[in-house]
Order: structure tokens, then sequence, then C-alpha cells
């Protein structure tokens, strides 16, 4: 028997929605390198979620953003903590999908310790 995730229902599905085109637009593959440069430039792991959001690197990865829009932790932090651990669990699939030869180069971010 294989491993099936359990489903959860996304409790606020317009936030939710918002912060995983933020997610999905930091990780296009134009935009990758960028926001892994803006990583390493602030000292923050790739797997540091809390800390991603915190510096607004996802804000600033996904290009043109009104300026009364909420900002990605904003958006987070509205959240209840289901929709937040699935946002984050997104966000940790989405990283594992960075190409190899990026991932090389920047393995200092990927590393566990």
């Amino acid at each position: 028997m294989s491993f099936e995730q359990a489903t959860l229902k996304v409790e606020k599905a317009e936030e939710f929605g918002k912060l995983r085109v933020a997610v999905e637009q930091a990780f296009l593959p134009e935009r990758i390198q960028s926001f892994l440069k803006q990583l390493d430039g602030r000292g923050i792991r790739v797997r540091n979620f809390d800390a991603v959001l915190a510096a607004r690197v996802l804000d600033a990865a996904g290009g043109s953003r009104a300026e009364s829009a909420p900002s990605a932790w904003q958006l987070y932090e509205s959240l209840p903590v289901s929709d937040q651990a699935q946002v984050r669990e997104f966000y940790l699939s989405k990283l594992e999908t960075v190409d190899m030869a990026l991932r090389h180069k920047f393995k200092k971010l990927y590393q566990y310790y």
C-alpha cells in the first residue's frame, strides 16, 4: 500500500489562492534565479518559509503587486493553521522542483545545517 496524502479543505480560499500564486510566480523559470539570489543576499535558507515571508522576498519575486494589496506575510498570517500548513507544504514541494544546476549553484541555501 502506498502513501496517500490526506486532503484538507481550504478555509480561506481567496487568501490561500493569492499566496499560492505568489509562490508559483517566484518559482517560474524566468524568476527563480532572482528569487534564489535574493535569499542568498539576505542569508535566508530556502526551506525557512517564515523567514522568506518576513523578508518579503515572495512579494519582490511576484512582480507587479498593487501598493494596497496585502503582502504575502499578511496573507499567510490571515490564514488558519491548516491553510498555513498547506501553503508551506506547497512552497516546500516547489523548491524541490528547481533545476539541479541551480540547486547546485545555490547549494548553500539548500543545506539543512
